[in-house]
């Protein structure tokens, strides 16, 4: 024996390689010259003879006739080189017998003397020479592996998977799969106490080749349907297997087992969902699709509580949306209720949910939202009905045109509508939250608004909707505003109305919009509803007043601008909003000097001046411009006219003499003291340059906003001549000359031949353009094709250029004669 264990202790060249080392230096006996093939010098497995006397390895002399006949050589035998009269193989048994009770004897000695190498005390040359021992004969027989088992061998090759030695833990993992190979017994016995976490461990920190020969293990072991659970129940083992089977790094090797391992896993309930909450849906999918109705009601139901991605969302409505929504028209309610989780989840997503449309979700939804009395759902899974409807409706498809039944109603048909006005008027806050969702979504969309408003008004249901502004339920009252806010463009003057029957909701609005944290969509929402309310209710702008609104809003518009309020994609539109309710003020000026007073107080004129500078908030830009326009208009009736020097007696007896001046302080278009604040000049107020800047907008509502801003400067009661110069002087008229050439609308055409006219009477500015043909030929546009005022406009200012005669000079003359 002493002999043997300095065999196995043999080292070549100072290392040992497991892979190419013979183990024949193991043999207790001899090996006899008759075991030995003549052609492999192996021992041989099955011996045969041939028609000269010499017993080969079948396969060997097999691959020798062969090649003698294929290349038409004599047949002759390999060793007597005797030429053979016949290719019979005749087997020789009584050898094989000998040869393998010879190897029994062997086997038996030899893994007696591997046992004692496989201890942390053995060299690693001697632990691997005994491992490649073992995996050679476990490869040759099940019997032979089943002696490894009886030996007690496969729990001190597991051990060695902890060994310090790279190629000792390689060779055990490859050893260990030839021990598992078909064999049921082995494999429990290799995946006792923690060897699979062992095995796992090796996949997510090992290096490429123990992940190779690790996931080659798992895969084994993975055969057998007991140990399927028990490698899923190892923490992280499904994760890391299924990243493996979708890498992109490692070798094909390694992904195809991790695969192959996943498939076997699949039998195990368990290890499916595991695969699910790592996003392998397939399996999961798979039974949902296939399974009995249990398993579909349990994967339905697990489907639910997942967290999924978009991606994700979008293959399982593609592959089990149809079965789901057919589950929820035909299944029980425990399947309705897991099918509607299910749902829940998948309709979070756009993409998803107009797939989920196209699979005929919407009609089983409605039906479970109106269905009363026996048949009707719980309230918790109306609820989740609720929800989904509002996910589908978000995805922006047009539902119009997608019939409920077969009476081809919508959900946007007024019955539909109404009845879910009912609902959110007669159940709690969750189902209302949500279906006010819903109808913000059908809102939303520019094809469906008006079929929704014209239900609302004819249901009566704005003065019920309104109330949600005041709910204690931040979702629900950001709901409703939201909705309010959509709605308000088209039903401005009934929501005013309801406003005025109960202030505190309009003074809920305010709150909103005051608070200070950030800048929410409810804020922005909240803003622009206001803004829509009707803009000359002097009562709903008093209230407002009351409540302090003003003075908040104005505080965050500058605040805004100055940038210490910042927010993101609710920031412009909460600030347009604003700009919107700020200039309610200048449209109630006229005969309410309370108001012109608040005006005065704000320094609106500095404000909306300051603003007409944001550039690229085209809204902000026109409502300020229109802001400065009704501003303006009071200036001529603001401005303190000082009373008119005496003349004296020379001038009073020769008026002749005297010639008219502007005193010094004096604002030459208003022809008294004027000021930003206190009269809102747009002179004083350095405006006008700005207003001019907003001519070249693309924008043709800025631009006419602005054009009609600078137009009072050359309004009846102001001295147009100096309102020309003042226009000269900010380089105005040009721009203006360019807008009426431009022609790009009606109502700015009219606005541009009344400034023009304007412009024109100054003798100096006429003769100058007369020479313009671009203005002529618009001029004579307007004329031609204008409506009648503009038409007549249009006529005087033709005259100034000399396009057209004036016949009321030369008839006045006519009748002098």
């Amino acid at each position: 024996m002493l002999g043997v264990a300095l065999a196995m202790a043999e080292v070549q060249d100072g290392h040992c390689d497991s892979t190419s080392q013979s183990t024949d230096s193991l043999r207790v006996e001899p090996i006899y010259e008759s075991f030995l093939c003549p052609l492999t010098k192996q021992v041989m497995r099955d011996p045969v003879t041939i028609d000269s006397g010499v017993t080969f390895e079948r396969e060997a002399i097999m691959k020798w006739l062969n090649e003698c006949l294929s290349s038409g050589k004599r047949l002759v035998c390999p060793v007597s080189k005797k030429e053979l009269s016949s290719t019979d193989l005749n087997p020789s048994i009584a050898l094989r017998n000998t040869i393998d009770e010879w190897m029994n004897r062997n086997e038996a000695a030899k893994l007696d003397v591997a046992r004692k190498s496989l201890t942390s005390d053995s060299t690693e040359c001697d632990i691997l020479q005994a491992l490649q021992y073992i995996d050679e004969i476990c490869q040759r027989s099940r019997s032979s592996r089943q002696v490894v088992r009886r030996d007690g061998l496969i729990s001190m090759i597991a051990e060695l998977l902890k060994n310090s030695s790279t190629k000792v833990r390689q060779k055990a993992l490859e050893t260990l799969r030839s021990i598992a190979k078909d064999d049921d017994d082995n494999k429990v016995e290799i995946a006792a106490g923690d060897n699979i976490r062992t095995m796992v461990k090796f996949l997510n920190h090992g290096q490429t080749q123990e992940k190779e020969k690790a996931v080659s293990l798992l895969y084994e072991l993975s055969e057998n349907k007991s140990l399927s659970e028990r490698i899923g129940s190892v923490p992280g083992a499904i994760l890391i297997l299924v990243g493996l089977s979708s890498s992109k790094v490692e070798n094909l090797l390694i992904v195809d087992r991790a695969e192959k391992t996943l498939e076997n896993l699949e039998s195990c309930e368990k290890n499916v969902r595991q695969m699910a909450e790592n996003g392998r849906l397939q399996p999961l999918l798979r039974l949902l699709l296939e399974g009995s109705p249990d398993m579909q009601l349990s994967m339905a139901a697990y489907l639910g509580e997942l967290v999924l991605s978009n991606d994700v969302k979008v293959l399982v409505a593609q592959t089990a949306g149809s079965t789901l929504v057919n589950i929820l028209k035909k299944g029980n309610r425990e399947a309705r209720e897991a099918a509607l989780k299910a749902l829940n989840q998948i309709s979070s997503y756009d993409a998803s949910a107009k797939i989920l449309i196209e699979a005929g979700i919407l009609p089983p939804l409605i039906t479970d939202l109106f269905t009363v009395g026996s048949n009707q759902l719980p309230m918790r899974l109306k609820e989740v009905s609720a929800n989904i409807l509002a996910n589908v409706v978000a995805s922006g498809v047009r539902f119009e045109s997608i019939p409920l039944d077969h009476n081809r109603q919508t959900l946007v048909s007024e019955d539909i509508v109404h009845n879910l006005l009912h609902l959110i008027s007669n159940t709690g806050p969750a189902i209302e939250c949500k279906l006010l969702q819903v109808l913000v979504g059908l809102t939303d969309s520019s094809t469906s608004v008006q079929n929704i408003v014209d239900a609302i008004k004819s249901s009566g249901a704005i003065v019920s909707l309104i109330q949600f502004v005041e709910a204690p339920q931040r979702e629900v009252r950001m709901n409703s505003i939201k909705l309010l806010n959509n709605i308000s463009p088209y039903m401005g003057q009934e929501l005013a109305d309801a406003f005025r029957g109960n202030y505190s909701q309009l003074s809920s609005l305010v709150r909103v919009i005051a608070d200070n944290n950030g800048v929410s969509e409810e804020q922005a929402a909240a803003a622009g509803l206001v803004a829509d309310l009707p803009m000359r209710d002097s009562v709903l702008t008093r209230r407002l007043l009351e409540d302090g609104a003003f003075a908040m809003i104005i505080s965050k518009v500058m605040r805004i601008r100055q940038g210490e309020i910042r927010g993101g994609r609710f920031v412009n539109p909460f600030l347009e909003g604003l700009v919107r309710i700020v200039s309610r003020i200048t449209f109630v000026l006229d005969d309410n000097p309370d108001i012109i007073d608040v005006a005065r107080e704000c320094n609106l004129t500095a404000l909306f001046t300051d603003l007409l500078q944001m550039n690229g908030l085209d809204t902000v830009q026109i409502f300020s411009a229109t802001a400065l326009e009704k501003l303006s208009h009071q200036s001529k009736h603001l401005t303190k006219v000082l009373p008119a020097p005496n003349p004296g007696l020379c001038f009073s007896i020769f008026p002749c003499l005297s010639q008219k001046t502007v005193a010094t302080g004096i604002c030459r278009v208003h022809c008294g003291i004027c000021s930003a604040r206190e009269s809102f000049c747009l002179l004083e107020g350095k405006a006008v340059e700005k207003l001019v800047a907003c001519l070249d907008n693309n924008n043709e509502k800025v631009v006419e906003a602005a054009l009609a801003a600078l137009s009072t400067l050359l309004d009846d009661g102001v001295d147009i001549d100096q309102g020309v110069m003042v226009l000269c002087d900010a380089e105005g008229i040009n721009p203006i000359l360019e807008v009426l050439c431009e022609n790009r609308n009606e109502a700015l055409r009219q606005r541009a031949v009344w400034a023009v006219e304007r412009i024109l009477r100054m003798d100096e500015i006429a003769y100058e353009i007369s020479g313009n043909q671009n203005v002529g030929t618009a001029l004579v546009e307007a004329f031609r094709h204008g409506d009648y005022r503009t038409r007549q406009v249009a006529e005087r200012a033709l005259k100034h250029v000399d396009k057209l005669p004036n016949f009321s000079g030369i008839f006045s003359k006519m009748g002098a004669q």
